[in-house]
């Protein structure tokens, strides 16, 4: 990718958390996503309605994070 604005470049601490999560597989927070809301599923039936909200909440945290990991894959760093 070639670095149009040099002036909006990455600090180091970006950089490195970046060629980290490049590292992972997509699939791995697609699956935390669905885990969480079977984890949700189970926690409600048993009757504890505000865990089940709790843990259902951290589907789009985790499909957000996916993302980020494409992107990072797709784009790289500056």
């Amino acid at each position: 990718m070639s670095n149009q604005h040099p002036e909006h470049t990455e600090g180091p601490v970006a950089t490195a958390i970046e060629n980290q999560t490049a590292k992972l597989p997509s699939d791995i927070f697609l699956w935390a996503a669905l885990g969480s809301i079977g984890v949700s599923l189970i926690l409600k039936v048993k009757g504890s309605r505000h865990n089940a909200l709790f843990v259902g909440q951290w589907a789009a945290p985790f499909l957000l994070l996916g993302l980020y990991n494409k992107l990072v894959k797709v784009e790289g760093n500056d």
